[in-house]
């Protein structure tokens, strides 16, 4: 996925560094995409790995907006 226009670069980075890093461990511990959404307090059944962790990081950037 390319970097959403409206949000910082540097900040998008880093949430998806974040992301990915949060969603191999639940996926290394048999979790699924779900699971991932869930520990992040999201909701909804993303499709694959790579939707949940780019919704994820969008998450953590509009975090405290």
């Amino acid at each position: 996925m390319t970097k959403p226009s409206n949000i910082n670069p540097v900040q998008w980075d880093q949430a998806m560094g974040l992301a990915r890093h949060s969603c191999a461990r639940i996926f290394r511990d048999g979790g699924s995409p779900a699971d991932a959404f869930t520990a992040f307090g999201l909701t909804g059944r993303p499709a694959d790995w790579n939707r949940a962790i780019e919704s994820i990081a969008e998450s953590l950037c509009f975090a405290g907006r």
